[in-house]
């Protein structure tokens, strides 16, 4: 039978000293690594390297970058590090004509603000002059307009905000297709109707119809249009029930309109 070999402690002792000494290195090497990676990160933080290097504004169109980084309070000597997003998101929103606003960090050292501005539905007019309206009913003053796109309906005698912001909100509820249709959008209140509206289409014809259930009418209009004589003109009253009455003559106002209704009910 083998013997087998006896290792002494004299032996042992200078292989475990090897291999506690091994541990020890691996440990203060470590904790050395870690001292000066925090050292690097404190001078890093307290130089100009951790500033802001960058500030990218993406996605607006009525509000200017200018106006937007005047409004983050954002100067580009901040620390990249310390800034708090959402203390820059509130103070951008109180523009009412952005919507909503993200803020985020990018490399390198880069702020990205990503903006969504309300809808332009249409343009009010002043005078000669036009400016761009958005879906809160905010009208864009500082974007005078000569001529208005044949993109979006026109609005007229619009002098009570607290209408155009309900109208704007209901045609915002609208496809585009068919707020397309609408050439000009005329505020036409009557005594105990303050809702009351006339539209005049693109294609001739005028429309009666009420804020109140301004979208949920228009989304129909394109079946009822379509069953109607593209050769006669008149106006389609919907602000109740549904008929279309015919001008006398092409382009009459309907106060001097005698053509004989023709309820269009069934279409609806």
């Amino acid at each position: 039978m083998a013997q087998k070999k006896i290792i002494s402690i004299e032996d042992r002792i200078p292989k475990l000293k090897e291999t506690k000494r091994k541990k020890a290195n691996r440990k203060l090497i470590i904790y050395l690594t870690i001292f000066f990676l925090l050292i690097l990160a404190i001078i890093y933080l307290q130089s100009p390297l951790s500033n802001i290097r960058d500030i990218e504004v993406k996605h607006n169109d009525f509000v200017s970058d200018e106006e937007i980084l005047t409004l983050s309070e954002l100067s580009g000597e901040e620390n990249f590090w310390k800034i708090k997003l959402s203390e820059i998101e509130e103070k951008i929103l109180k523009n009412p004509v952005i919507k909503e606003v993200h803020v985020e960090r990018n490399f390198y050292n880069t702020i990205s603000i990503h903006v969504e501005e309300y809808v332009r539905v249409g343009y009010v007019k002043d005078e000669y002059e036009y400016y761009p309206i958005l879906e809160n009913g905010q009208v864009l003053t500082d974007q005078k307009i000569q001529k208005p796109g044949s993109d979006a309906p026109v609005f007229i005698g619009w002098d009570n905000p607290v209408y155009l912001t309900e109208i704007t909100g209901e045609l915002k509820k609208i496809p585009i297709e068919i707020s397309a249709l609408i050439s000009e959008i005329h505020w036409i209140p009557e005594d105990g109707n303050p809702y009351k509206v006339r539209l005049y289409m693109v294609n001739g014809n005028e429309v009666i119809a009420s804020i109140r259930n301004f979208s949920e009418k228009m989304k129909v209009y394109p079946s009822i249009a379509a069953n109607l004589d593209p050769e006669q003109k008149g106006i389609l009253h919907m602000d109740v029930g549904a008929y279309f009455e015919p001008y006398k003559n092409d382009g009459d106002d309907i106060e001097e309109n005698s053509g004989d209704p023709q309820s269009i009910e069934e279409v609806e």
